[in-house]
């Protein structure tokens, strides 16, 4: 103690260092989630620790804070193995279960210094925020909506989230272009790993969504990688974004054992970036191969309706033939039983004709002029006319009358009138 009553500021830190010394273990284990990490250039990593409120979001106040540092020689050697184990590199976001000594500094105060990490808690805390992430989209009923929204028989305009020098994305663009088929691709670019990720799939999605008149499906890619890297893809703010998207959603995040979330609640989740290349290229293949089998099939079935057409009409052609046949067999048979029958009307109208004509002949040859004048009959004319009648002739008229040998000219002295008994 001082002269006065007080001691000093150093002393003070140095007899609380002290106590907290003498207080705790040598060492401990120490659960905590890394806000803030660095390591710098001589290879020292330095961690923010904080513990937030029980069930707070990412931007509640922390329940506690305290720093953190890995010695170069450590870090060199737990870094690795935490990242083996837990498919993760450490980083901001992070709950970890460390192994640490406290350390109080007179000037930088209270620390935790680190020799160890369990990657076993952190693999833990990961599937617990996965299983509640699965848990929360079911109770919201937004599971399966995603998967019932209509695919397109091919789908040809693509929308794709991911970075674009990303090697997934290369290896999606060049199946794509390898393959037969037309496919319109627009990248919306992301970050696709690390503590902005989350964010940035969600805003890329969210420009997709803006413009899902020009896009038949959204495609979210990204090449291989750690584990840990499938971490935003269990985050609940990009699974439920994805699972209630207006476009069907294919996943490639490039992982053939671990399956995320965004996994599950896609329509058509396929296992790398050339995956999906390939299932879009397939479904145009087999749509390709359809229409190939159904123009065979309609080739087909032209050529058996032309053949039975071709048989039908040379059976009509047969039966036609065949009846025409018949029908001028028995027209000629009808018209040869007309001609018959003509030719014996017309003989028997001629011989009826010529019978008439026959008797008109004797008729004519017995009225003849010549026989007529023979029987003692005369006929008179006056100027070439035949006189049928008195009237015709006045006395002093010359007329000419022929008889049978020949003819002489009288003048007419008078005419006798029987009807009235008058001469003239």
């Amino acid at each position: 103690m001082e002269k006065g009553g007080h001691i000093s500021l150093f002393e003070l830190q140095s007899r609380i260092g002290s106590a907290l010394e003498a207080s705790l273990p040598s060492t401990m284990w120490v659960s905590a989630e890394i806000a803030e990490m660095k390591v710098n250039y001589s290879g020292h990593c330095y961690l923010e620790l904080i513990e937030k409120q029980e069930g707070g979001s990412a931007g509640a106040v922390a329940k506690a804070q305290a720093r953190g540092v890995i010695w170069k020689s450590t870090y060199a050697t737990i870094a690795p193995r935490f990242e083996r184990a837990s498919g993760r590199r450490l980083g901001a976001g992070m709950k970890i279960l460390v192994r640490a000594s406290v350390g109080y500094h007179p000037v930088y105060g209270l620390s935790l210094q680190i020799s160890d990490i369990d990657p076993a808690y952190t693999l833990g805390d990961m599937e617990r925020q996965r299983q509640q992430t699965i848990a929360r989209l079911k109770e919201e009923g937004v599971w399966d909506i995603n998967r019932g929204v209509p695919m397109p028989t091919v789908p040809q305009r693509i929308a794709v989230v991911s970075s674009a020098s990303a090697a997934g994305y290369r290896d999606f663009c060049r199946e794509i272009e390898s393959r037969p088929y037309r496919f319109e691709v627009t990248l919306f670019e992301a970050v696709m790993q690390g503590a902005t990720s989350e964010q940035s799939v969600v805003e890329a999605l969210s420009r997709i969504a803006e413009r899902t008149e020009e896009f038949d499906v959204a495609v979210i890619i990204r090449g291989g990688g750690s584990t840990g890297d499938l971490d935003a893809f269990n985050a609940y703010m990009i699974c439920s974004y994805v699972a209630q998207f207006p476009l069907p959603v294919l996943t490639g995040i490039g992982h053939d054992k671990d399956v995320s979330v965004a996994d599950m609640v896609a329509a058509q989740p396929l296992k790398t970036p050339t995956a999906v290349a390939a299932w879009l290229a397939d479904r145009a293949e087999a749509l390709d191969a359809d229409l190939e089998y159904m123009a065979e099939r309609l080739r087909e079935s032209c050529a058996q309706t032309t053949h039975s057409a071709e048989l039908r009409l040379q059976r009509a052609e047969a039966e036609l033939l065949n009846r025409a046949r018949l029908a001028i067999s028995s027209g000629e048979n009808r018209l040869q039983h007309l001609c018959e029958r003509l030719r014996t009307t017309t003989e028997g109208a001629v011989q009826r004709e010529h019978r008439r004509l026959e008797s008109y002949e004797m008729l004519s040859r017995n009225f003849a002029p010549e026989r007529v004048l023979q029987l003692g009959f005369a006929l008179a004319r006056i100027g070439g006319r035949a006189i049928r009648s008195t009237s015709q002739v006045t006395k002093g008229d010359h007329i000419e009358i022929r008889l049978s040998d020949g003819s002489i000219t009288a003048e007419v002295l008078n005419k006798d009138l029987e009807r009235d008994g008058k001469e003239e």
